[in-house]
């Protein structure tokens, strides 16, 4: 069952997300003016923001310290954790670099000279990771979601409920990426048709991913809150590190206000999610853990 869980999961995390950037861009092209594309695309980046930061602090991160394991360690995990992943990004491997996020804004601006130019600014800082054209971004996206199928899987492995909320912020800080993802490869080719099929072939390397990890938790249970806090860390990172310095812009008070309300629709979705699938887990472990007690003295 829990196997089940987490093939269905990430093929929804991976895939699903794949096919929403897809429709989203459809979306801006067929109406949206350049300037709603940009608004949307915040949007999306303080919502997937929100709902990372809520994942990691609300929930994988409690789930872990409630072990019973040292926090010293736990805490010397999440800065390894922090540590490693910033490596990856260095290697191109985990969050596949800050300028797919500045294609997908230039793209929504690209028949207007002045965007063409700022776009044209931003590659000249950005262009080195292009270097290797549409099949680098295709590595870059596949170990990034083989990586995410591993973390989410460690979630269902703790508890379902965990699970499905860590699908779910997988879910929604990768629209963003596809984007970017798509945008490249429709630079490097025409054919629309052919970059979504690649893209979706990246993504199904979430399950891949996912079945790995069901296999390694599954193998090294002792470990979990310790690959709890690795998942933890991995969110925190994308967060921090890629949505949240995009969104630090000279904006005025109502666009300022529209980032910091879909960051917090971020956080209530994770929450909501988390009470929906499994809204009586909480009462029925303490009542558990309470009869155990009980039991226990007797």
């Amino acid at each position: 069952m829990t196997l089940l869980a987490i093939l269905v999961a990430t093929l929804v995390a991976g895939i699903g997300s794949v096919w929403i950037a897809a429709l989203l861009m459809r979306l801006r092209r067929s109406g949206s003016s350049a300037a709603d594309a940009a608004s949307g695309a915040q949007s999306l980046l303080s919502l997937a923001a929100g709902a990372l930061l809520a994942t990691a602090f609300m929930h994988l991160l409690p789930e872990a310290f409630e072990s019973g394991l040292a926090p010293g360690a736990l805490f010397a995990t999440l800065l390894g954790g922090l540590v490693l992943f910033f490596l990856l990004d260095k290697a191109e491997l985990w969050h596949h670099g800050h300028e797919h996020h500045h294609g997908g804004h230039a793209h929504g601006h690209e028949d207007h000279a002045h965007d063409h130019q700022h776009d044209h600014h931003h590659q000249h800082h950005h262009h080195a990771p292009r270097s290797g054209g549409g099949w680098a971004v295709l590595t870059g996206d596949s170990v990034h979601c083989f990586g995410d199928g591993v973390l989410i899987a460690s979630a269902f492995m703790a508890d379902l409920r965990l699970g499905a909320v860590a699908a779910l912020a997988v879910l929604a800080h990768e629209v963003p990426h596809h984007i970017g993802d798509l945008v490249v490869l429709r630079r490097s080719s025409s054919d629309a048709r052919a970059a979504l099929i690649k893209v979706s072939l990246a993504g199904t390397m979430t399950a891949l991913g996912g079945l790995a990890g069901w296999w390694l938790v599954d193998q090294l249970q002792a470990f979990l809150p310790y690959f709890l806090v690795l998942a933890s860390s991995s969110f925190i990172y994308v967060a921090l590190a890629d949505l949240i310095p995009q969104l630090q812009k000279r904006l005025s008070a109502r666009q300022t206000g529209a980032q910091v309300a879909w960051l917090l629709a971020g956080i209530a979705m994770v929450t909501l999610v988390s009470l929906a699938v499994h809204g009586g887990h909480d009462h029925d472990h303490r009542d558990h853990g309470q009869h155990d007690e009980a039991d226990h003295r007797h």
